[in-house]
């Protein structure tokens, strides 16, 4: 009777894992930023623009994925994106020797042939799992109608703890990093074969199985005509939300490691930065109560909770010294920043129709995730120019920039 009852948990269980594999091989790469510069001579800025590009390559993949999932289902999607991204992985695990790049970036103006092979790598990571997210959030939307939040919340929680996970890995395993993607490839294979023998029987009934071919909700199955959901002016003020928020956050992800080891940031010893940025994940589990929140109290009051609670980290960041200071700084934006991840998916669900929700949430990630993507390479870019606290003040402001938007949205009737 309890594994029974426990089997109705497990689409929700092999969707939040193969979401934790996603992030956990995403992650893997800032850490490695200053290994990647040592082995191949790199900048800031190469390391900086080769993370944009793998963010580009998933920020472009929601809306499709989105659009496919309403017409051939979700699980498909999903798995064919896992396949993809262990590919990436794969090709990451052996040197390929490839010619050098002629091309100025940053102090350098000679890219080697093998970090082009590790780019290679990360943009088939990119195109793999950026088919996830979107597809996810419909598939447990459809499944726990009731509990969307909750279900939200387990999903991004679980998710989070492949941030924790992967700067452990990289300080424990270097110089041998590349056995960090052989060891992702096996894991995601065997969850993928489970996702796609457990999965489908929950979305009998649910009309998240496939939409019939034709019009989505009078929708035309362009993208102009998914665009048409977010012009209601709240739409559009929360998409700015997302965007400004999105920037922010991945800036400050993509470059915390070296911002809180280099010499030109915090100077502080490499695993110690590691651990610190490991505590920006571990709070993940904010996401539970907030997730659990929004279902009780509301998504706008949540919304305003956890953006003050990122602004207030990132101000903090900027102005504080001392390792456990730098870390409650930390611990501060990463509890605001995954607080923010279920309310916002809730409150996008809500204001999309059910049947091109698919479609609906794809275009509005796509467009918060190109906002993010961008962050690292102008990051990188601010830093080899300008120095790391210019650069972090310009993340934070992106993040008042969403504060600012809510308000306005709160004083337009919120989420009536």
């Amino acid at each position: 009777m309890e594994l029974r009852r426990l089997a109705r948990y497990d689409a929700l269980v092999l969707t939040s894992l193969l979401w934790f594999m996603a992030k956990f091989v995403r992650y893997l790469f800032p850490p490695l930023f200053e290994p990647f510069q040592a082995a191949f001579g790199v900048s800031n800025t190469a390391t900086g623009l080769a993370f944009s590009a793998l963010m580009t390559v998933y920020a472009l993949m929601q809306f499709p994925s989105g659009v496919i999932a309403d017409r051939q289902g979700p699980v498909r999607v999903i798995a064919g994106g896992a396949v993809v991204a262990a590919a990436g992985s794969l090709a990451l695990v052996v040197p390929i020797p490839l010619p050098d790049l002629s091309v100025p970036l940053g102090p350098i103006e000679t890219v080697p042939g093998e970090f082009l092979a590790v780019v290679g790598g990360m943009l088939l990571i990119g195109l793999g799992t950026g088919t996830h997210k979107t597809v996810a959030v419909r598939l447990l939307a459809a499944v726990h109608e009731h509990r969307t939040g909750r279900a939200l919340g387990v999903l991004d929680t679980v998710a989070a703890f492949g941030g924790v996970a992967a700067p452990l890995a990289v300080t424990y395993a270097l110089p041998d990093w590349r056995g960090l993607f052989l060891a992702s490839v096996v894991v995601v294979a065997a969850l993928t074969v489970l996702f796609v023998r457990r999965t489908p029987r929950h979305l009998d009934g649910t009309g998240a199985v496939a939409a019939a071919s034709g019009d989505d909700n009078g929708i035309d199955g362009s993208l102009l005509g998914y665009l048409e959901l977010i012009r209601p002016p709240r739409v559009a003020l929360f998409v700015g939300v997302t965007v400004a928020f999105a920037f922010g956050y991945n800036g400050v992800i993509a470059f915390l490691p070296s911002y809180l080891a280099a010499d030109a940031g915090f100077g502080l010893e490499t695993n110690v930065a590691n651990t610190i940025y490991s505590v920006l994940f571990v709070v993940a589990l904010i996401q539970l109560g907030t997730g659990e929140l929004t279902d009780r109290v509301g998504r706008l009051p949540m919304l305003f909770a956890t953006v003050v609670a990122a602004v207030g980290g990132a101000a903090l960041l900027l102005s504080v010294e001392g390792v456990l200071a730098v870390g409650a700084a930390v611990a501060l934006f990463g509890l605001g920043c995954h607080g923010f991840r279920p309310v916002r998916s809730a409150f996008l669900m809500s204001l999309l129709p059910d049947d091109a929700a698919g479609g609906g949430l794809g275009v509005v990630r796509t467009i918060l995730m190109s906002a993010g993507a961008v962050a690292p390479g102008v990051t990188g870019f601010l830093i080899d120019t300008q120095g790391y606290d210019v650069a972090f003040a310009t993340l934070g402001g992106a993040l008042v920039v969403s504060l600012a938007l809510l308000g306005v949205i709160a004083l337009l009737g919120g989420e009536e």
